[in-house]
């Protein structure tokens, strides 16, 4: 779809509402998930080029007082306001481009550190916080389903889920190794390191659609919960975890006090796994969907954090870089998604 035919997208969003109108509509339920998914999804994208359209017509407005009648608070008024339209237009555009499969879905993201013990264990937390606080900033929610705590400090391994709209489109760019280069907090010798964590993104898979697993295929886990410092602690075996036997498909919860409901929730997590191993046909292939790379190591890495000699973050599949560091780990991301985002739009 051209990214300015709003025309052709209203004209589909009245279609789809006239469905829902019509007597037989609720019959078939999968049916009308889909539909009312893809209405909201719509209607989501109208709503803001609505928006942009009224506040691009008020800045013109704006400008055709200033001509008239010069006024420098009223010069600063436009000139934000056409700041803020373009990175409205910019974001707009960006969503053009998630017409991917699952691109609507929440994501599921799971953070393995590489070799090095406790400094790429402090490197993989480090990770955790950097997507919570972009998820923050974007008003999308977090919800941690699974997390092991490191020997030391940092972690072994943390699953947790991003929701929101276009949560999986955005940040399918984060998958792969990720690589640290600073001078270890835990050195005593104060010498620089190199540190690696992978990152795994699957986008969440819905209820309407349906995968059948054989109960036999199943082997379920169960342990005690136990969070970051300590806090999730539980005194009975409240946590799941679930193996497919046939691929070694794991997945696992201790998110909720309950069994029952973490069991539901490593339930999901194995499905959208196994979906994407079947549309995938083979199980070699599932790296290209979610991110696994073969070794957490050196000429893996997707991106670059460099906090010494000199700070940079760089990300090595489009070139993007940012001199500000701290500014990155605090979740200012946008800029290596976006530009991975368009890379991969260009080269279809």
């Amino acid at each position: 779809m051209s990214p300015f035919d709003i025309d052709k997208s209203k004209n589909e969003l009245s279609d789809l509402e006239s469905k829902v109108l019509s007597d037989d509509f609720w019959n078939d339920s999968k049916n009308s998930a889909i539909v009312l998914s893809k209405i909201k999804q719509i209607k989501s994208k109208v709503n803001y080029f609505d928006k942009i359209k009224k506040d691009l017509e008020d800045v013109l407005e704006m400008t055709e007082m200033l001509f008239e009648d010069f006024d420098e608070e009223l010069k600063k008024e436009v000139l934000n306001s056409t700041k803020n339209i373009e990175e409205q237009l910019e974001k707009l555009e960006l969503k053009t481009f998630l017409s991917e499969k699952y691109d609507s879905n929440n994501a599921i993201l799971t953070i393995h550190p590489g070799a090095g013990g406790t400094e790429s264990q402090d490197w993989a937390e480090m990770l955790y916080r950097m997507y919570i606080r972009w998820a923050t900033k974007n008003k999308f929610e977090v919800k941690e389903i699974d997390y092991l705590v490191g020997d030391e400090a940092g972690l072994k391994s943390v699953t947790f889920e991003i929701s929101g709209e276009y949560a999986y489109g955005y940040l399918k760019s984060e998958k792969g190794v990720h690589r640290l280069v600073r001078i270890s907090p835990f050195d005593a010798g104060g010498r620089r390191h190199t540190s690696f964590a992978s990152i795994e993104v699957l986008p969440e898979i819905s209820d309407d659609i349906q995968i059948d697993i054989n109960p036999d295929d199943l082997r379920i886990d169960t342990y005690r919960a136990s969070g970051a410092g300590g806090q999730h602690v539980n005194k009975t075996s409240s946590a799941v975890r679930i193996t497919h036997i046939p691929t070694n498909t794991v997945a696992a919860s201790q998110a909720e006090r309950s069994q029952i409901q973490n069991r539901e929730t490593a339930m999901k997590m194995l499905k959208s796994k196994l979906l994407v191993l079947k549309e995938k046909e083979h199980k070699e292939k599932i790296e290209d969907l979610i991110g696994i790379q073969k070794e957490i190591a050196w000429g893996s890495q997707i991106r670059s954090y460099i906090f010494c000699p000199y700070t940079l973050v760089k990300d090595h599949r489009t070139n993007y870089e940012v001199g500000n560091v701290e500014n990155v780990m605090n979740g200012e991301i946008d800029g290596f998604i976006n530009s991975f985002l368009k890379q991969n739009k260009k080269s279809e």
